[in-house]
């Protein structure tokens, strides 16, 4: 399990995007990268294709190595640990991710 998931609000903490800070659009958990909104822009060659006629050069945002970013609770970076609390219908304890720095329930 991740400790970053997609919608979750990060500042990034190392490379040349440092202190910028957007909303995890996506998750390669295989690779352990992120993508960041607004973060890590690069600009890629595209071909003309049906879909796109007039191809050209267009900027998007690469993905970013998830150790490189960090969580956002009520605006301050945080690390993120786990806890149990409550039970599901089989009995098996829920495991919840939770802001080290607050001790807030994340989800």
């Amino acid at each position: 399990m991740l400790k970053i998931k997609e919608g979750d609000m990060v500042r990034v903490i190392a490379g040349k995007d440092k202190g910028k800070e957007g909303k995890v659009t996506s998750v390669d958990a295989k690779h352990s990268r992120v993508i960041v909104d607004g973060v890590n822009k690069v600009s890629k060659h595209m071909k003309p294709t049906m879909a796109n006629q007039s191809g050209g050069i267009i900027e998007q945002e690469a993905p970013i190595h998830i150790s490189n970013v960090m969580y956002l609770d009520n605006g301050e970076p945080t690390r993120i640990g786990f806890t149990f609390q409550g039970e599901n219908a089989k009995g098996k304890p829920i495991k919840h991710r939770v802001a080290k720095k607050s001790g807030r329930i994340i989800d």
